[in-house]
């Protein structure tokens, strides 16, 4: 059976398939698209941002009726709009504010994933994958940090490359989750009724 911390249990599977196949779409875009202005990219990722935070805003509500795993898509959701709505309302066409934020989101987005590496699970794939995802990210994050003499092409395919690696790693770990959510069901549903013979034996 796939061992699984449930008081910090991860979102539904659906969660993190939404959350890769967003990532994923943008990841191509800025890596295949050519794009080159800033005001159109930045106002791309906002709108990218915000549906990852509505995405996890969802698997909130859905972890919330579960009594586990709330308080991480909300700490998501909560980077992801507010990473959103800093590119929107004070970056506007600042190349340098946008550097800084979206460094700061990806920054922290894998300091997250690396945390939920050691807390969500004890299961090796797991954790491989949440770390990688969360190493590449502060990896990545500190180079955005300084990119000043990079030209925008170039910051565009970095990010788009980080966005990329989080689709991929979502819908992988996505699949997985999957896969661990039926083991320990049918693992539960084995126990349970092994139980009830062994009550029908005692009687």
């Amino acid at each position: 059976m796939a061992k699984i911390n449930r008081r910090f249990i991860d979102k539904h599977w659906l969660v993190f398939i939404a959350r890769g196949i967003l990532a994923a779409m943008f990841g191509c875009y800025a890596l295949f698209s050519g794009a080159n202005d800033v005001s159109n990219i930045v106002a791309v990722i906002s709108v990218l941002l915000l549906l990852m935070g509505i995405v996890d805003a969802v698997g909130a509500l859905y972890s919330s009726t579960k009594k586990h795993g709330w308080f991480n898509a909300v700490l998501d959701a909560g980077v992801d709009v507010a990473a959103a709505l800093c590119l929107l309302f004070f970056a506007k066409d600042d190349l340098t504010s946008s550097l800084v934020i979206l460094a700061v989101y990806t920054i922290a987005s894998g300091v997250i994933d690396i945390f939920h590496s050691f807390l969500s699970t004890v299961d090796p794939t797991d954790r491989f994958i949440r770390g990688l995802a969360g190493a590449c990210g502060c990896l990545i994050g500190l180079v955005i940090l300084n990119a000043g003499g990079f030209e925008i092409t170039t910051f565009i395919r970095f990010f788009g490359a980080y966005m990329l690696l989080v689709g991929v790693t979502s819908l992988i770990y996505g699949v997985h989750n999957r896969e661990q959510n039926i083991e320990d069901k049918q693992a539960r549903s084995q126990a349970r009724k092994k139980s009830n013979n062994t009550r029908k034996k005692k009687k």
